[in-house]
């Protein structure tokens, strides 16, 4: 794909690199998606930023991943939201999109009209890596700092990584002439290479101590970092969400002077794996006596996906590990 080409961006993430600083990064457009996670829920007006800002984030980074299955990123804290979390499953074969679900916990009395960020406090930011069956699991965590969820993420590929990383990203909810609301969402990322990136010892120059992402860039890298990040400086939040300016003529716009060369889009849908065997599984490792204390009134045993709203009614005498067959 070159440069200049049209492509309908919404919904998709395009990798990019920039040969002449070595540098690689995503550029994200969600619209459907977004909306597609939103909808399922009632959230308040924070909570949906956070939970937008997350599923950006989610995006940008499981792109990045040679991934065979799932990403997921996850915050808990112990303010009025206590969790987010979501997941980013890669497509199951080539030219399929991937996929993306997300939701969030909190407490309705404790949000506030305080910004997002702020109906967090005290708290953790997690990826977890899981590549499938005969795989073990990875997860890297950092504490939450820096006054927005992408700081967070900078925060912890320099933790936890050792890749300096930048985001910048812009979300909202559109209203149309009917008066309808509907959320867009467009992010970029920027990440050395990471043969690029020295290995750092001691404090960062973050706040708590966190190192940062100048924290590992010396040399022909610092300059290098430096200079794309002044250029990542200048984009203007409306040419993030589109939809009038494909993100080919961003990236010319940012970075022509650095040679960037794009790769193939990668389709974003909403997505989730719940299902009627799935909850049948869950409910397998219980007994009858375990299953008749989770019977309703109405003598069935049901369940409720948090990412997709999907309602399961099921007999209690077929579920469990002494289910009738």
């Amino acid at each position: 794909m070159t440069i200049g080409s049209k492509l309908a961006w919404d919904d998709t993430v395009l990798p990019f690199q920039l040969d002449v600083s070595d540098i690689r990064g995503r550029v994200a457009r969600l619209d459907g998606v977004l909306n597609g996670v939103l909808r399922q829920h009632d959230y308040p007006e924070p909570v949906e930023a956070l939970v937008a800002e997350m599923a950006l984030l989610t995006a940008l980074i499981g792109q990045t991943i040679k991934l065979r299955w799932k990403l997921s990123l996850q915050v808990q804290t112990r303010g009025a939201v206590r969790m987010i979390a979501t997941d980013y499953f890669g497509p199951e074969k080539d030219g399929q999109p991937a996929r993306i679900r997300a939701y969030a916990s909190f407490d309705a009395e404790k949000v506030t009209s305080d910004p997002a960020f702020d109906q967090l406090e005290e708290g953790y930011f997690a990826i977890l890596i899981d590549q499938g069956k005969g795989t073990t699991p990875y997860q890297g965590i950092t504490p939450l700092a820096g006054g927005s969820l992408a700081a967070c993420a900078e925060a912890y590929f320099a933790q936890s990584e050792q890749l300096p990383t930048r985001f910048a990203l812009n979300f909202g909810k559109v209203i149309g002439a009917d008066g309808q609301g509907e959320w867009r969402a467009g992010g970029l990322m920027i990440q050395t290479m990471p043969k690029a990136s020295p290995f750092a010892q001691g404090g960062g120059s973050g706040e708590d101590g966190l190192l940062r992402p100048e924290d590992l860039v010396q040399g022909d890298e610092e300059e290098n970092w430096r200079r794309v990040n002044f250029h990542v400086d200048t984009v203007d939040e409306l040419e993030l969400i589109g939809p009038d300016l494909p993100p080919t003529d961003l990236l010319v716009r940012l970075f022509h002077e650095e040679q960037p060369r794009v790769f193939d889009a990668q389709p974003v849908r909403f997505g989730c794996t719940c299902s009627e065997e799935r909850v049948r599984n869950s409910l397998s490792i219980y007994s009858a006596r375990d299953i008749e204390k989770m019977t309703t009134e109405e003598g069935t045993v049901t369940a409720d996906c948090q990412f997709c709203g999907a309602h399961y009614v099921l007999d209690p005498e077929t579920v469990g590990f002494e289910a009738k067959k």
